[in-house]
């Protein structure tokens, strides 16, 4: 796996094409960037795409994370101020991104939400796990992440080369980080006046079989809160679907029409 500088920094998957909309995905909880694998092909016939790696040593609050990625895009966008910026985020990610959407909503063209993970809080069990990692011997915690996989991915629609991926992300992630990451889950909050703020369109994409959080329930939720949202179901989905070899990210924004100049009805429609 690539190695991750030490401060947060956008990485280029693929050839740079800065004439292109601006496409920038930040991560789960492992911050690799490295999850967007089976999408970059397709998504950078159309976009420049980049994929926010957070290292591990990384441990600030939301305000300071949301102000770093802030800086990011706005460097990408002096190369080029006349593109659209799309701004994706998956579960932790997804979070992030509505930080970012809210701090510096003039950076932005277009929102895209894949499982975020601000229904956190009302899952029981996931809350309760949050709470007794820190107090995992390491080799219990590294085992602990083995035993995750079943609930983060619906690992029959992965291919073995990606649940492997998936599983070197996760074991990835120290202890330390991991705890700080949870605790930030734990405690994230945008208000619906907050989120009423977001005046760009967003797309919120929701996982039917999502075993680790209520992501159909919560996409309902921000699509109310949203002033121009709408939703779009994986109805076989878990909660990695981007690593799901039937799930094409582009096909999707090209069904929803969430593409300025949609390119084709390439799946079913939103």
């Amino acid at each position: 796996m690539r190695s991750i500088p030490n401060r947060p920094c956008l990485l280029t998957p693929t050839t740079p094409k800065v004439d292109r909309p601006l496409f920038v995905f930040l991560p789960g909880l492992d911050g690799t960037g490295q999850l967007l694998r089976l999408q970059t092909e397709s998504l950078s016939g159309y976009f420049d795409v980049r994929c926010l790696a957070l290292p591990p040593q990384v441990l600030t609050g939301w305000e300071t994370l949301a102000e770093e990625v802030t800086e990011l895009i706005e460097g990408e966008i002096r190369r080029n101020p006349h593109r659209p910026v799309y701004l994706c985020g998956e579960s932790f990610g997804g979070c992030l991104a509505m930080q970012v959407a809210v701090r510096s909503p003039e950076i932005f063209d277009r929102l895209i939400l894949i499982n975020p993970a601000s229904s956190f809080r009302h899952s029981f069990w996931i809350r309760w796990g949050s709470q007794i990692t820190p107090w995992l011997p390491e080799p219990l915690y590294r085992a602990s992440t083995l035993a995750l996989l079943p609930f983060l991915a619906a690992l029959g629609q992965i291919e073995l080369s990606d649940r492997q991926a998936l599983l070197e992300a996760i074991q990835s992630v120290p202890q330390q980080t991991s705890v700080w990451r949870l605790s930030l889950l734990r405690d994230f909050e945008l208000g619906d006046l907050q989120l009423r703020r977001i005046r760009q369109p967003a797309l919120v994409l929701a996982s039917a079989g999502d075993r680790l959080l209520p992501s159909i329930d919560e996409a309902n939720r921000l699509v109310r809160c949203l002033r121009d949202a709408r939703m779009h179901i994986l109805p076989n989905s878990g909660h990695t679907c981007l690593l799901e070899a039937n799930v094409r990210l582009f096909d999707i924004l090209a069904a929803c029409e969430f593409l300025d100049a949609p390119e084709s009805s390439m799946a079913a429609s939103c």
